[in-house]
């Protein structure tokens, strides 16, 4: 045989050669199989660096998710251990991907042939011939160029990574990452994160149903997608369903229950919680944290409070339709929009940040987050210029007893234009005491106010509170207090935050806490006592007093308004004149809440105020959330005294006061003159006039007259006061001194027109003097153009066009005489051309 074999070769040359070529290449192609099967191929420690990347979570307070923060240019992922996932999720895994897997050693030739079976006999793809531990090493070892063909060799690596895989991890260990990292779709990798995009819930709560169709989706996640092609992913749930009960994971009457089963998935692929606030702490981590935010697997725990998120906003959804669609019929107020700031005044902590009733409604501009918009505050800076005003380190603080004239009261700005408030429904109180002015949220006493105090005390007292829209404003003028800048609620409420805290500005905080996916800490929110005290805190005390009297707001609000909310509560109102804003601002002891309400177009509202629009809002939530939380009442602090003053004068009283009130001063502070408004005159019984020496005993009666400053004067009389009779002696009453003009107001422009009579046109001329005078004379230009010589001093003059300057000279009964400020003023002409013919012709 040997010696045959040995002839072979002489006697087949050609064939010996062929079969020896034959083998060469044989050896060479195994030679190039293994070179092409064993070289470079990835080292399981590389496994790590395959991982999808974690996702930033944001989450609530109590741990509750958000929103999770995807890469743009990755997807979502969150990876949970094996034992939070459902069973029916791991068993619908294994039925549909690898129903062999905890017995085969990596790679499944029979699996790869009932593969081929069951996708013959659908005619598509129904299972995958992969297993699972071949689609963890593709996955996760082989780059994406390697994972993109179709050739044996890639399967060939594919099965002999899966084998090292096999003998190098535990199967449950290969399972959890694979339920980890594979993808789901829609930017979904890993099944938790699938199960928040499909299904807006975490993987633990998943039942059979919702398991099946998730374990359906990576053969082909676009074809499946629930959120686009539910027929479809119905129909790929079913062969799963299928599969499952071959393999007997479930019974036939589980699978058609299942089948059978509604699903509710996400309203939107990427479900999220309290979006305006979720976009803000993103900013803010953008700031932060640049380069982890999209690649470190961040755990950011926010302040917000997800239940009291959810009743802001099922609570601003709720009142803005009864708003548009009032009760019994009628138009509707044309208010789509409302925002709620709740923050917690010792820490700064943003409880509830609603920033729209939708962030998904574009008709309403859901997008535009109104919590951070600057908008006009209306009435809602007010309780600052009076802050302003009660500082006791001024000259002449003002207090809550400080009377103020609600009366029309002309004011120059510094821009030299005339500028007159006037009150909501342009109605006058007279003399008001500031406790009322504040409750009740008069115009025009907080006018007199800040240009007591000047505009910029109010502008620096608000940028240290945290409100950073004022400063730096050129347009800021005397209408500031009344809503003339603009501010954004966020920070107004944490201005607010100062009078609940005792004077201290609280910066708003809404990130408590940031770790990494390792869990190392990269900022932890501290608690620490407040130190940068911007009101005394008495100041605050006081404003808070003021703010919860619902005894002072009655005037304004009657006794059963929004206000109350059942304990002890501070509350201010905000409306700008034309609708386009209103507010509430208010807080207990432990919680400050401000709501705006308004378009965020700027389309006005109609016939909308603070306490109709904004303030229900206000009073619901504070009603809801504070609802089991034990009472606090307003702690006052030393150095606060209560004394009695006269109700009209907010003076001590004398015995002809009769209406007294006890008020609270900063020690200090209290007055020490006495009431002069209420004034004894001795009557005539028989005549009514003053009594003489020829009025008998018993005719003689003692009356009281309440005498008001002369810039009252005219609302008295159209108030019908009682004013003592001709010839009484009163003494003065006035806060200012010496001669004033009163009217025409300052750099007013006046209008002739030839619309009417000429000598119809006639401006009135009034002042305030000092006791003892005796005549009046006006100067108009230099040249005299009237008298009068008893009160109330009146003269008449006929309008003139030109630029003008009024001065009036007062003589007194010493022969001294006073001259007053000038006052500039202009008329202009005005031709009416379809107007009748007048008497008397224009200049």
């Amino acid at each position: 045989m040997l010696t045959r074999l040995r002839r072979f070769p002489r006697r087949h040359p050609r064939l010996t050669a062929l079969l020896i070529g034959l083998l060469a290449v044989s050896l060479i192609g195994t030679g190039l199989l293994i070179d092409a099967l064993f070289t470079d191929l990835p080292d399981l420690g590389q496994l790590e660096a395959g991982l999808a990347l974690p996702s930033t979570r944001i989450l609530d307070r109590q741990g509750r998710l958000l929103y999770e923060i995807v890469d743009p240019e990755g997807g979502r992922n969150r990876a949970v251990p094996l034992s939070q996932i459902p069973q029916d999720c791991i068993d619908a895994t294994i039925a549909t991907e690898d129903a062999n897997f905890y017995t085969h050693p990596g790679f499944d030739p029979a699996g790869i042939l009932r593969a081929l079976r069951i996708n013959l006999e659908g005619g598509e793809v129904l299972a995958g011939g992969s297993t699972i531990t071949q689609q963890v090493a593709r996955n996760l070892l082989l780059d994406p160029q390697q994972r993109a063909e179709r050739t044996l060799i890639r399967k060939l690596r594919e099965a002999i990574l899966a084998t090292r895989l096999t003998a190098a991890y535990s199967r449950d260990d290969i399972l959890m990452l694979y339920l980890n990292q594979t993808y789901y779709g829609s930017l979904a990798y890993g099944i938790e994160a699938a199960a928040r995009t499909y299904f807006g819930e975490g993987v633990e709560t998943l039942d059979l149903a919702q398991c099946a169709m998730l374990a359906g989706l990576p053969q082909a996640p676009a074809v499946y997608d629930p959120l686009k092609n539910p027929d479809a992913a119905k129909e790929r749930q079913a062969v799963v369903l299928q599969l499952m009960q071959e393999q007997h994971y479930i019974s036939a009457e589980e699978a058609r229950r299942s089948q059978t089963e509604p699903l509710q998935y996400a309203a939107a692929p990427f479900p999220i919680e309290a979006p305006h606030f979720v976009m803000t702490v993103w900013e803010e981590l953008l700031e932060r944290f640049p380069e982890a935010l999209y690649s470190g697997g961040l755990t950011v725990t926010t302040t917000l409070d997800l239940d009291w998120q959810h009743a802001a906003e099922r609570i601003a959804r709720r009142h803005l339709n009864r708003l548009n669609n009032p009760t019994g019929g009628g138009p509707g107020h044309n208010v789509h929009n409302a925002a709620l700031v709740a923050l917690d005044p010792a820490t700064g902590h943003v409880l509830a940040m609603l920033g729209s009733p939708d962030y998904f409604d574009e008709s309403i501009s859901g997008a535009y987050n109104a919590a951070l918009a600057p908008r006009q505050p209306g009435s809602a800076l007010k309780p600052f210029t009076y802050a302003a005003a009660f500082d006791p380190t001024r000259a002449d603080p003002w207090t809550a007893a400080t009377l103020t004239l609600d009366v029309e009261t002309p004011f120059v700005t510094e821009r030299l234009e005339s500028y007159t408030p006037g009150n909501f429904g342009l109605v006058e109180h007279g003399p008001v005491r500031v406790r009322e002015a504040l409750a009740s949220s008069y115009n025009i006493p907080a006018v007199v106010a800040l240009d007591s105090i000047g505009v910029d005390s109010l502008v620096r007292l608000m940028t240290n509170l945290g409100v950073t829209t004022l400063a730096g404003n050129d347009k800021v003028d005397l209408a500031v207090t009344l809503g003339g800048g603009e501010v954004r609620l966020l920070e107004l409420t944490q201005a607010y935050a100062a009078l609940a805290n005792g004077g201290y500005a609280v910066p708003a905080v809404l990130i408590q806490r940031v770790e990494d996916a390792g869990g190392n800490v990269l900022y932890d929110w501290q608690a620490a006592p407040l130190t940068h005290r911007v009101l005394d805190e008495r100041v605050a005390w006081l404003i808070t007093d003021i703010l919860s009297d619902n005894n002072a707001r009655i005037p304004a609000f009657g006794p059963a308004s929004a206000l109350q909310i059942g304990r002890p509560a501070a509350a201010k109102t905000g409306t700008t004149t034309d609708y386009h804003d209103n507010w509430t601002m208010g807080y207990t002891p432990d919680l400050v809440v401000g709501v705006w309400v308004g378009n965020a177009d700027n389309s006005a509202m109609r016939n909308t105020t603070g306490v109709s629009g904004a303030g229900p809002i206000w009073h619901d939530f504070l009603r809801e959330v504070l609802r089991g939380r034990p009472e606090l009442a307003f702690s006052r602090p030393d150095g606060l005294v209560r004394v009695e003053v006269c109700a009209l004068s907010g003076l001590l009283p004398t015995p002809a006061c009769a209406n007294r009130v006890q008020e609270w001063f900063i020690e200090g502070t209290q007055p020490t003159e006495y009431d002069t408004f209420h004034q004894v005159f001795t009557l005539d019984r028989r005549t009514g006039l003053l009594a003489d020496a020829n009025t008998p005993p018993q005719d003689r009666v003692d009356q009281v007259f309440v005498i008001l400053p002369q810039e009252a004067r005219d609302w008295a009389a159209r108030e019908g006061l009682p004013q003592p009779p001709l010839g009484a002696e009163t003494r003065n009453t006035d806060q200012k001194s010496g001669l004033r003009l009163l009217e025409p107001d300052p750099y007013t422009i006046f209008r002739l027109t030839n619309a009417r009579p000429v000598d119809s046109q006639r401006l009135r001329l009034t002042v305030g003097v000092s006791p003892g005078t005796t005549r009046v004379t006006y100067l108009l230009d230099g040249a005299e153009i009237g008298h009068a010589d008893e009160a109330p001093w009146v003269v008449w003059w006929a309008l003139e066009p030109g630029r003008h300057e009024l001065v009036a000279m007062a003589t007194l009964a010493d022969g001294r005489t006073e001259t007053s400020e000038p006052v500039p003023f202009t008329v202009t002409v005005e031709i009416a051309p379809d107007a009748r013919p007048t008497s008397g012709t224009l200049p």
